[in-house]
């Protein structure tokens, strides 16, 4: 089962992220194998961090909420919630298959969380060019669609924005973001 994992910072919380950024790579380290993407999310300086993504592939829910409150920086107070909801990996792919690389141009965390009717359940026109991720938000029996989330590479926020229908969503997040790991 895949699930989508998202930290959001505590604010003020940098130092306390820098202190254990060697803890959180060992951590992640340990899910190598299972995870579909991973990266840090900033602020419109394009420097703070304000978040951390992990897509990963896991048993079961429980283990979901395990991977993604044992996490170091959760344990310690960095983040000041998690959202973890299960995803399907629409384009069947992890990040480091992207064709257009860990490097270059800009990178975006597009979240929309909805409810009703499910919506963008296949990969948006013109396809799959610049989706570095991209499915579903799902309860955790799978049942319910709860929004998408997608990585992908645009030129800008808003037409990153614009892979989703936006009247289908509460709400769009649009997050600047990198490719994650050991440097």
């Amino acid at each position: 089962m895949e699930f989508f994992c998202y930290h959001r910072d505590r604010p003020g919380s940098l130092t306390l992220r820098e202190k254990l950024t060697e803890d959180h790579w060992s951590y992640m380290d340990q899910y190598a194998e299972e995870l579909i993407a991973r990266g840090p999310t900033f602020a419109a300086d394009g420097e703070t961090p304000t978040g951390s993504v992990h897509i990963v592939d896991l048993p079961d829910p429980a283990a979901a909420r395990a991977f993604a409150f044992d996490e170091p920086n959760y344990q310690a107070g960095a983040y000041r919630d998690v959202l973890v909801r299960r995803w399907r990996n629409t384009l069947g792919r992890t990040m480091w298959d992207f064709p257009g690389g860990a490097s270059g141009g800009n990178r975006y965390l597009v979240i929309g969380l909805g409810s009703g009717q499910a919506a963008d359940l296949d990969v948006p026109p013109p396809g799959r060019d610049g989706l570095i991720a991209y499915g579903p938000l799902l309860s955790d029996d799978g049942s319910l669609w709860l929004g998408t989330a997608a990585l992908v590479m645009a030129p800008d926020p808003a037409t990153a924005r614009a892979v989703l229908t936006p009247e289908r969503y509460a709400d769009v997040e649009v997050h600047d973001w990198e490719f994650g790991g050991r440097r």
